[in-house]
């Protein structure tokens, strides 16, 4: 038989053979399938598009009537610009004072409340360490060989580390920290009509454990974060915000309103900080990392009511903080962390102004400082200073994340502008 011949054969058997692969039920009830889920994602992004468009041009409408009388104008161009097209709300405010340099969309900010996510986790945090519950000596034990400390948990924000220690609180105990922070009442800022958010009715369980992660039946507004954050780094005073009648008031003139002092031991703030660092600087939040300044921060990301709603909470520099920044984002404009992007564009174009090299005088500062790779906090009373022997977190290469165990790239020294980011 010739070559010719052979070769034909082969071919046409093999026609044959894929006809009938191609007719067979199975495969194609599995193509089929295939063809179904296609249709079914770009149907699903259509959608999402669509959504957004939708989203992005109300809050553009809510925008063009803030009330801007009082805003620094400066930081109001730094946050519109950062923001973008953007579906979202900023505050920007003084951690030490209360006072509101500028608020973006302010019916968002001030008027509707949106899940906490993972931001939630520093509610956790606070009362976990408060009531002895955590170890800051060592791991705590997750699971058979998973263990885990604070800092990683809150750099990476880990649900499971968070749940194991909200189920040890305990949920009477947890709204207690949480209303003690400010949670569940209107902050008493000057401006209408403030929405004082949710805090839930009861949970137990695993209900309890997935509330103290993910903030379930919670609802909070991004001033209450704003106010929230800030008592973590002004020694737990929880402020009243406000507005300035005028937007050039000296700042030796400006006092701060205190609603209450919140009631923890000074080591409590500290050992939550290097976990902030730590998001910023190689985790979640990673996003708003600033190679001029050390920030804070706490990212969330979750779905509320089949929406997407993404967080971040954070102020800076740390040495000297001196603005408290919250962004919140809905719809295809939560995810990524974007929110974390935008606050950090706003840390950057700002830095001329608020920001400064962490190295200022041990014995001026007030705040947490790093200096030679140890967390050094300064005492309330006199000139004596406290110093707490804490790993600071470092950006290095290859951190794993803990919430997928695989690793993460470290973000470039110099992110690129928010408005140019696609999600």
């Amino acid at each position: 038989m010739s070559a010719i011949k052979i070769i034909l054969r082969i071919v046409v058997l093999g026609s044959v053979l894929f006809a009938l692969i191609a007719t067979s039920p199975f495969i194609s009830r599995t193509a089929a399938r295939e063809r179904k889920g296609k249709t079914k994602a770009r149907a699903h992004q259509a959608r999402e598009s669509r959504s957004g468009d939708t989203l992005r041009n109300r809050v553009q409408s809510m925008i063009a009537i803030d009330e801007t009388a009082g805003e620094d104008m400066e930081v109001r161009r730094v946050a519109l610009s950062a923001l973008g097209n953007h579906a979202g709300t900023v505050v920007v405010m003084d951690p030490n004072t209360g006072r509101i340099y500028s608020i973006v969309n302010q019916h968002w900010a001030l008027r509707e409340g949106f899940k906490p996510c993972s931001t939630i986790k520093l509610v956790t945090g606070l009362a976990g360490l408060n009531e002895k519950l955590i170890d800051t000596s060592e791991p705590t034990n997750l699971s058979n060989n998973y263990r885990m400390d604070l800092t990683k948990a809150l750099a990476h924000s880990n649900n499971a580390y968070f749940q194991k220690v909200g189920g040890r609180v305990g949920f009477e105990k947890l709204l207690f920290y949480a209303r003690q922070l400010g949670l569940g009442e209107k902050t008493g800022i000057n401006a209408s009509n403030e929405s004082a958010g949710r805090v839930p009715l009861n949970k137990s369980g695993f209900a309890l454990n997935h509330m103290s992660s993910h903030g379930d039946d919670f609802q909070v507004t991004a001033v209450q974060l704003a106010t929230l954050v800030s008592a973590m780094t002004n020694g737990g005073k929880l402020l009243t915000p406000y507005i300035p009648n005028a937007p050039h008031i000296p700042q030796e003139e400006l006092q701060p309103r205190v609603r209450r002092q919140i009631k923890m031991d000074t080591e409590v703030w500290s050992h939550m900080v290097p976990g902030m660092i730590g998001a910023v600087n190689y985790g979640s939040g990673r996003r708003a990392f600033n190679p001029l300044e050390t920030i804070a921060g706490k990212t969330g990301t979750c779905i509320q009511e089949g929406t997407w709603v993404g967080l971040f909470a954070s102020y800076a520099p740390l040495a000297n903080p001196r603005l408290t920044v919250v962004v919140i984002g809905l719809g295809p404009d939560a995810r990524g962390h974007f929110p974390a992007a935008v606050a950090g564009e706003i840390y950057r174009n700002l830095n001329h102004r608020f920001g400064m090299l962490d190295s200022p005088q041990l014995a001026n500062s007030k705040a947490p400082i790093v200096r030679q790779g140890l967390w050094i906090n300064n005492a309330a009373k006199g000139n004596t200073v406290k110093s707490v022997l804490m790993s600071v977190p470092k950006r290095t290469e290859g951190n794993v994340n803990s919430s997928t165990n695989s690793k993460i790239e470290a973000q470039t020294p110099t992110p690129p502008r928010v408005s140019s980011i696609r999600l």
